[in-house]
């Protein structure tokens, strides 16, 4: 009878974060758009854990009033629109391909966000030992750079990330390098190596699985890794094309192979939207034609949330 009581305690004590959504929150330049520089998402969990997805350039630095709080930083790559060579001055810098930067190099965005947050840098591949090195050098812990390689996961705040493959280059721009190696590695025209570049797939306290492609091309894993062996339900997928898939081939990986409940493009490298709403003929415009899944677009400051099996329960269109 204790025995029974007990499990029924536990049940009832799980069910309102079963029962609660993910929300998803995009960090871009201009509120209520879709801009060129876009990447940043932050999820929270609903226990409370938040993590921020590459902040790139549209977070506007540590003081951003927007964060709030973070646990984890996770970056895909470490290309300076993903890490963050640089970032817009204040929220709202508007919609254009180049607004104002500062600088944020060789120390990146990522880790000042990080260290002024107390938050964990997740990263897969090569790159936590640069990324230990860097809070190191500015007065950091280096533990606080967490490994997940490819086909292993770490669980922090409840959630569970694991690294899985992504097509795409990944190389160490000498200006994040720095000193007199990077100034060398520059003249040279070489880039640092840090191995593979990634994406992940999270898995929340409420049951949602979310696929985040970081940048990447048509993969195989991304039908027999993130399909078959994670069912995952809600797709954050790079749509941009010349650099990462572009609006076809990323319709082809999610009506094919994913087969999410819903997807958020991302990466699209236009100016997507106007006044909220898509732009006609843009090539989100055709991805959003050409996909099975339900399309939610990443409007600056409006927080999407997702139930266990991906379905938008608040903020969508």
């Amino acid at each position: 009878m204790l025995h029974r009581t007990a499990a029924l305690f536990l049940m009832l004590a799980s069910a309102p974060a079963l029962a609660a959504g993910v929300k998803v929150t995009p960090l871009g330049s201009q509120q209520g758009e879709f801009c060129p520089k876009d990447r940043a998402m932050v999820f929270e969990d609903p226990k409370g854990t938040r993590i921020l997805y590459d902040p790139g350039m549209t977070v506007a630095g540590a003081s951003d009033p927007r964060l709030g709080k973070i646990d984890v930083v996770l970056i895909s790559h470490m290309h300076g629109d993903h890490v963050g060579s640089a970032h817009i001055k204040a929220p709202n810098a508007g919609c254009a391909d180049t607004p104002q930067m500062v600088s944020d190099v060789p120390e990146t965005n990522a880790v000042a966000i990080a260290l002024a947050k107390g938050a964990k840098i997740v990263t897969g591949s090569e790159m936590p030992a640069f990324f230990a090195a860097k809070l190191k050098a500015a007065g950091g812990d280096p533990r606080d750079s967490v490994l997940a390689r490819f086909g292993a996961s770490v669980t922090v705040g409840g959630v569970k990330i694991a690294t899985v493959p992504a097509l795409h280059s990944n190389g160490v721009a000498p200006d994040l390098i720095g000193g007199e190696l990077g100034a060398q590695m520059k003249a040279a025209g070489i880039a640092g190596d840090v191995g593979p570049a990634t994406g992940y797939v999270l898995t929340f306290s409420n049951g949602l699985v979310a696929y985040l492609s970081g940048d990447t091309g048509l993969s195989a894993e991304q039908k027999l890794v993130v399909h078959d062996h994670y069912h995952a339900k809600l797709a954050v997928m790079n749509i941009g094309d010349t650099y990462t898939t572009g609006p076809s081939e990323a319709a082809f990986v999610l009506n094919q192979w994913l087969e999410p409940t819903s997807v958020i493009p991302s990466h699209a490298n236009e100016v997507a939207t106007q006044g909220g709403k898509v732009v006609p003929g843009s090539k989100t415009a055709r991805f959003m034609d050409a996909t099975n899944a339900d399309t939610l677009l990443p409007l600056s400051g409006r927080t999407l949330t997702f139930d266990s099996k991906g379905n938008c329960t608040a903020g969508c269109q």
